[in-house]
């Protein structure tokens, strides 16, 4: 079973196996899935812009990891070929209800941890209550989220206009997400944030053995801040 807690939350449950999802399909997924779901977007137009922290390529001492290679630097890596494309395609498909294909291009900037997703779509024209058909209001995509993550632990929405930043979630199983509609494009752009290292990775495989094992889901999780 896909260990993706927040989307398969009975089905891991009961599962025997379970996939713990890496820190990308994590941050990229949860942020576009309710809009997937309820049809507000075109999947097929979606662009998933991610940056990550170092750390996310391990604690190998490889050339492009070295500090002198990644300080004061920004690079793209993985162009159109990055191995967790197929995977955000497959759960954001599910949801769909059909294939879908997407743009995932990563980003390695010179931090030591976190993920910062921004994601673009075409939004579709809904019938809203007068009988028209128009692109979702900022308060109609608000309420999708509401449905899908209103009661979520882990998920802290911060509404129209909410940019989530690394620094918030840094050391947390937290995901961050906000969303802005461009009127004049008729685009959305949603943008969530996660720390690497916990909900991309440990922290949800505590989260996926404590479903699996009956325990209190944020049991182990819910831990002291880091600051600065």
């Amino acid at each position: 079973m896909y260990g993706l807690c927040e989307i398969n939350r009975e089905q891991v449950k009961q599962a025997r196996l379970t996939a713990n999802p890496g820190c990308y399909t994590t941050c990229s997924i949860l942020t576009a899935y309710p809009l997937v779901k309820e049809g507000l977007i075109d999947p097929d137009t979606l662009i998933v812009d991610a940056k990550s922290g170092t750390s996310g390529a391990g604690r190998g001492a490889k050339l492009p990891n070295l500090f002198c290679e990644v300080n004061e630097n920004i690079k793209a890596y993985g162009v159109s070929t990055h191995r967790h494309t197929p995977e955000i395609e497959e759960q954001l498909g599910y949801g769909a209800g059909r294939p879908v294909t997407i743009n995932f291009t990563p980003h390695l900037v010179p931090m030591n941890r976190g993920i910062l997703a921004t994601e673009y779509a075409s939004l579709r024209k809904i019938k809203q209550p007068d009988g028209t058909m128009a692109i979702p209001t900022q308060e109609q995509v608000q309420a999708v989220y509401e449905k899908y993550y209103g009661n979520e632990y882990f998920i802290r929405l911060l509404g129209p206009g909410g940019c989530p930043e690394t620094k918030w979630v840094e050391g947390s199983n937290f995901v961050d997400i906000g969303f802005q509609i461009d009127k004049r494009t008729g685009r959305i752009i949603m943008m969530g944030a996660i720390d690497n290292l916990v909900k991309g990775a440990a922290g949800q495989a505590v989260q996926n053995m404590n479903l699996m094992f009956g325990l209190k889901e944020q049991e182990g999780l819910v831990l002291a801040p880091v600051f600065p």
